[in-house]
């Protein structure tokens, strides 16, 4: 008889097929583990995209929050699962869900360096200047959780276009520019002025 266990174990192996056999005989499909893991979240920690897709189109629950306030979108956003950030996406992602920081999607896969999921995450109506409980947008992370190189460049750029407010300061009134400057963070220095960025 499979348990709740079997379906978790196939979904963080990616072994597709077995997640298909489990939720036919009627294994629940969002059942947690004792972290509050969904079989869908574990197999985006897994990078699992073939279970992921299969647990997707069954009806999984890609806003559902573990005992860290993680979903199965949020964790893709965070970690640069593209392949499974887009399946959460077309399933009905909550935009607005935020992780235990306060941040949605945009913040984290700004701070980690994942230009192909900002990217993907500026297609949609997520709000590229929402503030995390640290005082931070999704820019301000860019820099200040950077080494201020290429990959974070690149964000910046993305976010800059997509019209996020360069001149938003943090809980301290320090600007992006300022954290810029005082990191020597000459090419972030020069995009911002650009941009009219102020100190």
């Amino acid at each position: 008889m499979a348990n709740q266990g079997d379906l978790h174990r196939a979904a963080a192996a990616n072994d597709a097929a077995r997640v298909t056999a489990l939720l036919a005989g009627g294994t629940a499909i969002d059942a947690r583990d004792s972290a509050g893991r969904t079989a869908l979240l574990l197999a985006t920690h897994a990078n699992a995209i073939d279970a992921a897709r299969v647990l997707i189109a069954a009806g999984a629950d890609v806003n559902a929050k573990d005992g860290i306030e993680d979903t199965p979108y949020l964790y893709a956003a965070a970690e640069g699962r593209l392949e499974i950030l887009r399946l959460t996406l077309a399933a009905g992602a909550d935009l607005k869900s935020t992780n235990r920081y306060g941040g949605t999607g945009l913040i984290p896969a700004a701070h980690h360096g994942h230009p192909a999921i900002v990217r993907e995450l500026l297609r949609t109506k997520i709000n590229v200047d929402h503030v995390n409980r640290l005082g931070w947008t999704a820019l301000l992370e860019t820099i200040i959780l950077s080494d201020g190189g290429a990959v974070h460049v690149e964000i910046l750029t993305l976010l800059i276009n997509a019209g996020a407010d360069v001149s938003l300061a943090d809980r301290d009134g320090v600007t992006p520019l300022a954290h810029a400057r005082r990191r020597g963070y000459r090419e972030m220095t020069a995009l911002l002025e650009a941009k009219g960025a102020r100190e």
